[in-house]
C-alpha cells in the first residue's frame, strides 16, 4: 500500500524544528502556561516577543506554534502579509478552514466586504480622475476650490491609507495631496449613494466594528471543540500598527458586544515591547518575553549541530556575529573549517536590520550614526551631515528604530546591531571609515575647547563635561588612526588615573571599544589590561572624597599630643584622616605614635588598581618626563591614600627627580611625612609647594594643620586663614581652624568655624567630634554625645571616634554604654594603646578590678611610660587595696 506523501511545507518544518536549539526558558514557559488552565492565576493570555532584527523571534514562534499543536491547540500564524484587520481576520478564517473548522457567518461578511471595497475603489479612481489615471475630472465644475481642513488633516494623518478609505492608500504616494484631499471629499460625498445600505456603508468605512463581533461569535463556537485556540501575529513591528488597538480591545473590552472565550491566548512578536500606555492594565494577564542574542552555549550547540566545532573557528564565528541567531546559522550553515573560511555576515546583518526601510537617505543615516557611540541632537547631527530643516525629523525617526535604546538625553544603538554596522562601513570603505571619524574627532575637539573657559578653564580635568568631549574625541581618533592616536590616549590615561578608578575605568574602556570596532589589537589590549590592572585589586584606594586630590589622608602627630594611631577621616572630608584628639582628651593625653616606619603597615596590600594601572603605563607606554612625573605622583597619592606611605614618598622622589617644579609632588610628600611623624621635613616641602603655586589654598590648609599639630598655633591660624581665602569651600581648612581655636581657648570662634566646615560636610566625624569638645568646654554635655553619635555614625569603623565618645559616657557615668565604645574601638585597631588605658579605667570604676589591670598593663606594654596609664593602674592598685583584694 502506499504510504502518504509528506508535504514540502511539513519536511521544511521538521527540519527546522530538528535544528531548533536554545530558547530553553521560553519553551518550557510557553507549554507551562498550556497546562494551567484559564482560571489560574499564573495563566497568561497574551505573550509579547521582542527583540532585534535576527534574535530568532520567527523561530521561537514557530517552535510555540508546534508545541501548542501537540497540547491539542487549534492555530493561527500570520505575518506582514496581512496588511488590515479583516486582512487578519481573513487569515485566521483561512487557517481555521485548513484544520478542519469553518467560519461560514465570518467567510460571508468578508466576501461582502472585499464587493463592496472593490465598489468603493471604482469610486475613488472616478473621483480622483486624471491624479491616478481615471477618467473623472476633479477640477470640474462642481469640484470645490479647496478641500476642507479636515479632509486635508485626514489625508496627512495616513487615514486614508490606513484602510478607513480603501484603495486609496496604495496610491498616496504618486498622488498629490491637496488632490488626494479633494478625492477624498468627493468620495465620502459619492460613497454613500452608491453603497446599497447602511450596512454595506459601514463595510466599507468601519470593517471592524461590523466583522469582529461575528469573529468572535465563531470563536467562542469553535473554542467549545478543542482545548486551546493560540493566535499567533508575527512581524508586529509592522502588523502592530493597525492589529494592536484592535487586539487591546478584544483582549480586554466588550467594546464589540462579544466576549472573547478564555481558552485562547494570542503571541505578538515584534520588535519593539509593547505600548505600556495600552497595556498598562493588563499587567497580571501579560506575559513579555525579551529575546536577545544567543548566549555562548546556545550558540556552541547550534554549530556543534552542523558540525562546526574546531575552538578558533567557533571564536571566530561568535566574534562576528554577537550571538544573534540568525547570524550564526547563516556562518554555521557553509561549515567553515578554518577562521579564514569564516565569511563576515555584517552585510546580511544590517540588511536585516533595515529590512523594512527602503529610502536610501534614511538608510545612509542609519549607518553614519552608528559611528559615534552614543548620540544626542548635536551628535546626530555632526554624524549625519543633514540639513538643519532636516535634522529635527531626521533624529526624531531615527529614535524610535527598534534597535535604538533612548536614555531621553541621548540615544545608543544596541551593540549586537552596531558592531556589524561599523564592520559594514570599515571594509566596505576603509579611507571613508578613517575621514568620517576623523570628522566626527574634530567636531569634539572644537566642542571641547569652547568649554575651556571660565575660572577653571586652565584645570579642564576637572570638569566632568569636558572629559566626556576628550572621551568622545579620544575614540574617533583611536578608529581613525589606531597607532598614532593610541601614545595620546595612553598619556591622557594617566590623568583619568589621577582622578580615581572611575575615571580610569571610562578611558580604559574606550580603549577597549575602539579596539574593537576598529579591528585594533593593540589599542584592545592595552584596553583589556588596564581594565584588569583597575578591576584586580581593592577599589577603595581610589574611593577618597577627591582621588587624586592630595588632600593630607593620614596626617600623624608626634608624641604627646593626644592622637591616636591609624584612624582615617571619612572619604570627602578632606581632613587630615590620620588625624587625632589633642593632650588632654577626657582625662588623660594619648601618645600613640607608630614607631619608626610604621607607616609601611598594609604596604603589601596598596597595589590598588589606580597604582597597577599606573605602574603599567610607566613601565610600558611612551610617556615623556612631565607625564612621567605627574604619574608618578598620582601614584604616590594612591599609595598614600592606601596607607603605604614609605612606598608613596619614594614615588614622590621619582617625581621630583624628573620635575623639581613639580608643586603637588612636593604637595603630596609633605602628607606622606606627616603620616609618618616627620613634620620638620613635611613642612620644609610644604614651604616648596606654596613658594611654587602661591594660589594653592589646598597646600597651605594642610600647612596650618601641621602647624596646629606642632602647637605652633599662631602661623597654622596665618597659614589656614590664607588656604580658606583661596579655597572657601574646603571642610578641612574651616575644621582645622576651629580646633586650632579650641587649643586656644577661643570657644566661640572654633564653634563658628566647626559650624562652617559641617554646613560644608555635614557627614565630616572629624570636625563633629572637634566641635564635641567645644561643647564638653562649655559645659553642654548633651549637645557634646549628640555630636559624638552622629561622628560614630559617620564613621562606624572610626577607633578614636568610637573611643572618644567612650570617655564622655565614661565622663558622664555611663560605664556600661562606654565600655561597649571602648570595646568597638579594640575590635577596630587591637593595638589602641588609649583605648586600653581608657577601658581599664572605666572597669575600674565597675569594680572589675583584675579586668581594669588586665586592660591597663596591656596599653603600657604598648606605650612604655604613658602616665595617665601608670596614675590608672595605681588608682586600680589603690581600690584593690581598700576592698581588702
Amino acid at each position: 500500500m502506499a504510504r502518504a506523501r509528506s508535504s514540502t511545507q511539513q519536511v521544511i518544518s521538521e527540519r527546522s524544528r530538528r535544528a531548533f536549539v536554545g530558547r530553553d526558558a521560553e519553551r518550557a514557559l510557553f507549554r507551562a502556561n498550556l497546562e494551567h488552565g484559564p482560571q489560574d492565576e499564573r495563566h497568561t493570555f497574551l505573550f509579547h516577543v521582542h527583540g532585534n532584527a535576527g534574535v530568532g523571534k520567527t523561530c521561537l514562534v514557530r517552535e510555540w506554534e508546534q508545541i501548542a499543536r501537540e497540547c491539542g491547540a487549534l492555530t493561527v500564524y500570520a505575518d506582514e502579509a496581512v496588511g488590515s484587520v479583516p486582512e487578519a481576520m481573513a487569515a485566521i478564517s483561512a487557517r481555521f478552514a485548513r484544520q478542519g473548522h469553518r467560519t461560514k457567518d465570518l467567510d460571508r461578511l468578508l466576501t461582502a466586504h472585499r464587493e463592496r471595497r472593490h465598489e468603493a475603489e471604482t469610486a475613488v479612481a472616478a473621483a480622483l480622475g486624471p491624479a491616478i489615471g481615471g477618467t473623472g475630472d476633479p477640477q470640474g465644475p462642481d469640484a470645490p476650490a479647496q478641500p476642507s481642513q479636515l479632509a486635508l488633516a485626514a489625508t496627512r494623518a495616513g487615514l486614508v491609507g490606513l484602510g478607513l478609505v480603501p484603495g486609496v492608500g496604495a496610491l498616496a504616494g504618486a498622488v498629490d495631496p491637496v488632490q488626494l484631499a479633494q478625492g477624498a471629499d468627493r468620495l465620502r460625498a459619492s460613497v454613500g449613494t452608491r453603497m446599497r445600505n447602511q450596512e454595506d456603508l459601514r463595510l466599507v468605512l468601519a470593517p471592524e466594528e461590523v466583522l469582529t463581533p461575528v469573529l468572535l461569535d465563531e470563536l467562542t463556537g469553535i473554542a467549545a471543540e478543542v482545548p486551546w485556540i493560540v493566535l499567533f501575529f508575527d512581524t508586529y513591528e509592522r502588523t502592530g500598527p493597525f492589529l494592536d488597538g484592535w487586539l487591546h480591545d478584544v483582549l480586554g473590552t466588550d467594546r464589540h458586544g462579544a466576549a472573547l472565550p478564555d481558552n485562547v491566548v494570542v503571541v505578538t512578536a515584534g520588535q519593539r515591547p509593547l505600548d505600556t500606555a495600552r497595556w498598562a492594565g493588563f499587567a497580571d494577564s501579560v506575559t513579555d518575553v525579551p529575546l536577545g542574542p544567543f548566549t555562548e552555549t546556545e550558540a556552541r550547540l547550534l554549530l556543534a549541530r552542523r558540525d562546526v566545532v574546531a575552538e578558533p573557528v567557533v571564536r571566530q564565528v561568535l566574534r562576528l556575529t554577537g550571538g544573534l541567531p540568525v547570524l550564526v546559522s547563516t556562518l554555521a550553515a557553509h561549515r567553515p573549517a578554518a577562521p579564514d573560511e569564516v565569511g563576515d555576515p555584517s552585510g546580511t546583518a544590517v540588511d536585516r536590520f533595515l529590512k523594512w526601510e527602503q529610502d536610501p537617505v534614511r538608510r545612509a543615516v542609519v549607518l553614519a550614526c552608528a559611528l559615534p557611540r552614543r548620540l544626542d541632537a548635536d551628535v546626530f547631527q555632526a554624524a549625519a551631515q543633514c540639513a538643519d530643516e532636516e535634522a529635527d525629523a531626521l533624529f526624531a525617526w531615527l529614535r524610535e528604530l527598534p534597535f535604538v535604546g533612548d536614555r531621553g538625553d541621548r540615544v545608543q544603538y544596541h551593540d549586537v546591531v552596531r558592531a556589524p554596522m561599523l564592520r559594514l562601513q570599515r571594509h566596505r570603505s576603509p579611507r571613508g571609515w578613517t575621514e568620517r571619524h576623523t570628522r566626527l574627532a574634530r567636531t569634539f575637539a572644537q566642542w571641547r575647547g569652547e568649554t575651556e573657559t571660565g575660572p577653571d578653564a586652565g584645570r579642564p580635568w576637572a570638569d566632568a563635561r569636558w572629559r566626556e568631549l576628550r572621551l568622545a574625541e579620544s575614540y574617533h581618533l583611536l578608529c581613525a588612526r589606531p597607532r598614532v592616536a593610541l601614545p595620546e590616549v595612553l598619556a591622557d590615561a594617566v590623568l583619568a588615573c589621577d582622578l580615581g578608578e572611575a575615571v580610569a575605568g571610562r578611558w580604559a574602556r574606550v580603549l577597549v571599544d575602539a579596539g574593537e570596532d576598529a579591528d585594533a589589537a593593540d589599542v584592545a589590549r592595552w584596553g583589556h589590561e588596564l581594565s584588569e590592572a583597575l578591576a584586580g585589586t581593592d577599589a577603595s584606594a581610589g574611593s577618597g572624597a577627591d582621588a587624586g586630590s592630595d588632600a593630607p589622608a593620614g596626617t600623624r602627630v608626634p608624641a604627646g599630643t593626644g592622637v591616636p594611631a591609624g584612624t582615617s577621616a571619612p572619604a570627602g572630608t578632606d581632613a587630615p584622616a590620620g588625624s587625632r584628639a589633642d593632650a588632654g582628651s577626657g582625662a588623660h593625653a594619648r601618645t600613640d605614635v607608630p614607631a619608626a616606619g610604621a607607616g609601611n603597615a598594609g604596604a603589601g596590600a596598596a597595589d590598588t588598581g589606580v597604582v597597577a594601572a599606573l605602574g603599567l603605563l610607566l613601565n610600558r607606554a611612551v610617556l615623556d618626563p612631565p607625564r612621567q612625573a605627574l604619574a608618578r605622583t598620582a601614584r604616590g597619592a594612591a599609595l598614600r591614600r592606601a596607607g603605604a606611605h614609605a612606598r608613596a614618598l619614594a614615588e614622590y622622589d621619582r617625581a621630583l627627580a624628573l620635575d623639581p617644579e613639580l608643586a603637588r609632588a612636593h604637595r603630596g610628600r609633605a602628607m606622606s611625612r606627616g603620616e609618618l611623624a616627620d613634620y620638620e621635613g613635611a613642612l620644609a616641602d610644604l614651604d616648596r609647594a606654596v613658594t611654587l603655586a602661591p594660589d594653592d589654598g589646598r597646600a597651605f590648609s594642610v600647612r596650618g594643620e601641621y602647624r596646629r599639630i606642632l602647637r605652633d598655633y599662631d602661623a597654622a591660624i596665618r597659614d589656614l586663614d590664607r588656604g580658606i581665602a583661596l579655597e572657601p569651600a574646603r571642610a578641612f581648612a574651616w575644621a582645622s581652624r576651629g580646633a586650632t581655636r579650641l587649643s586656644r581657648g577661643e570657644l566661640d570662634a572654633a564653634l563658628a568655624d566647626l559650624d562652617q566646615a559641617l554646613e560644608l560636610n555635614p557627614e565630616y566625624g572629624w570636625a563633629l567630634a572637634r566641635r564635641a569638645r567645644v561643647w564638653r568646654a562649655r559645659g553642654e554635655h548633651a549637645r557634646q554625645l549628640a555630636d559624638l553619635d552622629r561622628a560614630v555614625r559617620a564613621q562606624p569603623d572610626w577607633a578614636w571616634g568610637a573611643c572618644e565618645r567612650g570617655d564622655a559616657l565614661r565622663v558622664a557615668g555611663r560605664y556600661e554604654d562606654a565600655l561597649a565604645d571602648y570595646d568597638r574601638a579594640l575590635a577596630l585597631d587591637g593595638a589602641y594603646a588609649s583605648a586600653y588605658a581608657s577601658r581599664g579605667a572605666c572597669l575600674n570604676a565597675l569594680g572589675r578590678h583584675a579586668d581594669a589591670l588586665a586592660d591597663l598593663n596591656r596599653a603600657l606594654e604598648l606605650r612604655p611610660g604613658y602616665a595617665w596609664a601608670l596614675e590608672q593602674r595605681a588608682a586600680v592598685h589603690e581600690r584593690r587595696a581598700e576592698g581588702g583584694e
